[in-house]
This record gives structure tokens, sequence and C-alpha cells, in this order.
């Protein structure tokens, strides 16, 4: 398997655990959705999810992994503010949850270049 394939496979499985994960223990993710936003915190968390599977599925498609990657760029970049609440949320926590939490904001930047990447090394789809 070429190595960018094996790319977009982890971005996959990255993105599809990211979802389950969503639906498995949303209680943790509501608590990261900004109050501003309207509707319910779990209504978010679960509509996260939705979108997250739907991305995943874009990328593992090889005819519209060039647009997935974009996509899962997007939503890398859109979930930036919930990262920024929750290192806020925990500023008061012990130190490795505290240090946790502030380490996945800079995490994001290599994770959307990842997509972007995924998304460039996708051979471009021709209809026939």
């Amino acid at each position: 398997m070429a190595a960018h394939e094996r790319s977009a496979r982890l971005l996959v499985g990255l993105l599809a655990g990211g979802a389950a994960a969503h639906f498995l223990i949303p209680k943790a993710f509501d608590a990261t959705i900004p109050r501003a936003l309207p509707g319910t915190p779990r209504s978010w968390t679960y509509g996260s999810a939705v979108v997250e599977l739907a991305v995943a599925g874009a990328v593992a498609v090889p005819a519209t992994r060039r647009v997935g990657g974009l996509l899962a760029a997007g939503l890398l970049t859109a979930v930036f503010p919930a990262n920024v609440k929750m290192a806020y949320d925990w500023r008061d926590r012990p130190a490795p949850l505290r240090n946790a939490a502030l380490a996945r904001l800079p995490v994001q930047v290599p994770l959307v270049l990842w997509a972007l990447r995924v998304s460039r090394q996708a051979a471009p789809h021709r209809q026939g």
C-alpha cells in the first residue's frame, strides 16, 4: 500500500473514531460546546459526529478523497473554538488534565495540514 493511501486511511480512522467517541461519551463533548451557539450542546455533539462520519466517508472513497480532505481540513478548523473553550474551562483542573487540554491547541495545525496533504495527494476524479 502506498504511503498516501495509508495516510488517507489513518485520517479516516481518526475521523470515524472521533465520531464514535461523540456518540459513546457525548457528555464529555457537550461541555466543549460554546454557550453562544443556538440549540442544545447535545444536538451539536451528535451533529458534529454525523458530519465527522460523512467526512470520513468522503476521505475513504478515492473518487471523493480530494474534496473529503478539504472538508476534513475545514472540519478540523471549525472545531478549534471548542478546543479553546476546553482549555479555558480546564485551567483550574489538575496539571495533567490542564496540560492535555492545552496540548490539543497546537496539535490542530498539523491535523489540518495532514488533511490538506491527503486532499492534494488524491488522484483527480475523472468522469467517463
